[in-house]
């Protein structure tokens, strides 16, 4: 058995660190086997020499985003535990404590991941940005809180938002309302995500100026998109001709970021996703990036990373 010692230079971080009930304490403990007790500006790790390192590794890591101004929650943890054990640590330095934009409530929307830092500064960087990856990596609400910080900043000069609104082809006649009643069940992650980076009184009056639109993807059809951040959603189910037609719409002074899923397409047997097809096509114009996150960006429950991995195992096997 061995102890190790660290000391903290801000105390304040050490409660965020251990997170509510020391429940990120209780993580770190299980995982490397260790006993970790606080006192002061102290932290006392006591266990196996290799599972007291990484314990302390992890303390430090997760000590640095603390003073940053993160929250550390159970997947943070988790996260920057796999990041140590994928070697990737010095990756998780580049996690700075810049947000993107403040939500109604006052929290702080920020990449929580490496992934993520690097889908946020390729939006940043290029005109037309494709962010693939797994369901809970954030690539929908990422976007949505650049449109808006780019929105505030008059930067462009409208919001749009689009999504193919049926999984096989857009075929809206028989849902009961008018197009905006048919549209709402499919747009609702971007709603969502605008309703918690406006509030629902400003939302509403920039849906009435139209300076916020959503629409499914056909209606953007003949449309040239000028000074205009465009979000494309779902991707993965639009054919060919479709993504073609939208990447073609862009204007003047505008971004487009096109965000989807490649393991949940649900287009019809034999037709082929635009989204895989455009990223083998896009791949090598300037201004234009694909980025892919994969299981370690997602932030939701910590069971979601499990489910990916284990249909990804899956898969595999029947290939």
């Amino acid at each position: 058995m061995t102890e190790e010692q660290i000391h903290f230079q801000n105390p304040a971080s050490i409660q965020t660190v251990f997170g509510s009930y020391d429940q990120n304490l209780l993580t770190l403990q299980k995982e490397y086997h260790v006993m970790i007790a606080g006192r002061g500006a102290e932290i006392f790790v006591t266990g196996e020499p290799e599972g007291t390192a990484r314990a302390v590794q992890a303390l430090r890591m997760l000590g640095e985003l603390a003073d940053q101004g993160q929250q550390i929650s159970e997947q943070t943890v988790r996260y920057v535990m796999t990041m140590l054990s994928d070697g990737e640590a010095e990756a998780m330095k580049t996690l700075t404590h810049d947000g993107i934009c403040l939500t109604v409530s006052g929290k702080v929307v920020r990449p929580k991941t490496v992934g993520q830092k690097n889908y946020v500064e390729a939006i940043r960087k290029n005109t037309i940005v494709l962010g693939v990856g797994p369901a809970g990596t954030g690539k929908t609400y990422l976007a949505v809180a650049m449109a808006v910080t780019a929105f505030k900043a008059h930067e462009v000069q409208k919001i749009i938002l689009t999504r193919p609104a049926v999984e096989a082809g857009e075929k809206l006649g028989f849902l009961p309302g008018d197009l905006q009643n048919k549209v709402d069940p499919y747009l609702r992650p971007l709603y969502d995500a605008l309703l918690d980076m406006f509030g629902g009184e400003t939302f509403s009056r920039l849906m009435e100026r139209n300076s916020i639109e959503v629409a499914p993807l056909a209606y953007m059809r003949g449309r040239t998109l000028d000074d205009a951040f465009i979000i494309l959603d779902e991707a993965q189910n639009t054919t060919s001709e479709q993504i073609k037609m939208f990447l073609t719409r862009l204007g003047n002074h505008s971004k487009m970021v096109i965000t989807g899923d490649i393991t949940q397409i649900d287009l019809a047997e034999k037709r082929r996703s635009g989204l895989t097809e455009a990223m083998k096509i896009l791949k090598n114009i300037e201004d234009i990036a694909i980025m892919r996150l994969n299981e370690k960006d997602v932030v939701r429950h910590k069971l979601v990373q499990e489910i990916i991995r284990a249909y990804e195992k899956f898969y595999q096997s029947r290939s």
